[in-house]
């Protein structure tokens, strides 16, 4: 997320308030790349800087990790490959903003190829707890629910009863198991591992109250983006970038200060998830 989520210098600053976050609660933070080919768990300072900066890093999903590293190239890991990194190296909990999921019908398409992203079959093979604000507002939420229902994946909500939408709490999707704790988080973890079942247990907390927007005011924004898309003829991996950008200007920069306190807010949940669980 740092490397192509966020714009400079906005994602520094995210990095900074994540690993204060997690620090914070006694827990260790580690960034996920790829680095110069290495699978990477924590990167130095300098690694960080450079790949701030976005020079010649690649976006690398799950499938992308062998060729990053026969290549021995710089690249910033999607949820997707996060996991598959950090489940390798046995680390349990994994703090992101939004998961991907089902997109929206895209302008053109047939429904038959609709795109769903690669976060989903790995959140379904891979035992490890996510916290996250929920799937992207852009996406199609009933549908990434359903998905997410038949995948078996179980999906707790921290404080909150509906299934967030990134940029707002409001769905009204609502969610079967809600907790209050980081102690209870790790209960159900520990008992969904134990019985031997191998996908991620999902964390979902609403952006906090300060931040968050209204729901309708997302809609709005997201609605545009999407015609906006089709008249400007975006396709394929290019639609989610654009989405997320014409969002923003949409709501005057509003959601890049969302995106900021539910990465922290995310982060420090994840690590009194961790320390909850040792």
């Amino acid at each position: 997320m740092f490397a192509q989520g966020l714009p400079q210098p906005h994602n520094a600053d995210a990095a900074r308030r994540m690993v204060g976050a997690v620090e914070s609660r006694n827990a260790v933070a580690a960034i996920t790349a790829v680095v110069c080919g290495t699978p990477a768990i924590g990167l130095e300072q300098s690694e960080l800087e450079r790949f701030l900066r976005r020079e010649g890093v690649r976006k690398v999903s799950a499938r992308d990790l062998a060729t990053a590293m026969a290549q021995r190239a710089d690249g910033a890991t999607t949820v997707a490959a996060s996991l598959a990194l950090a489940n390798r190296a046995g680390i349990r909990v994994f703090a992101t903003g939004g998961i991907g999921g089902v997109h929206r019908d895209t302008p053109g398409a047939s429904p038959a190829a609709r795109d769903e992203s690669a976060d989903l079959a790995e959140l379904a093979k891979t035992p490890m707890v996510v916290v996250c604000a929920g799937a992207k507002s852009i996406l199609d939420l009933p549908a990434t629910w359903e998905r997410l229902d038949t995948l078996g994946i179980p999906v707790l909500g921290f404080g909150t009863d509906e299934l967030p939408g990134f940029f707002t709490a409001q769905t009204g999707i609502r969610l079967s198991t809600s907790v209050a704790h980081a102690g209870e988080i790790a209960e159900i973890a520990a008992a969904h591992f134990a019985l031997g079942r191998t996908q991620a247990v999902v964390v979902v907390q609403p952006p906090p109250a300060d931040v968050a927007l209204e729901a309708k005011v997302v809609d709005a924004a997201v609605e545009r983006a999407l015609r906006s898309a089709e008249a400007d003829g975006v396709r394929g991996a290019e639609v989610t970038p654009y989405l997320l950008a014409v969002v923003s200007r949409e709501t005057q920069g509003r959601t890049l200060a969302t995106n900021l306190g539910l990465l922290e807010a995310n982060a420090r949940l994840a690590a009194d998830i961790s320390v909850a669980m040792q």
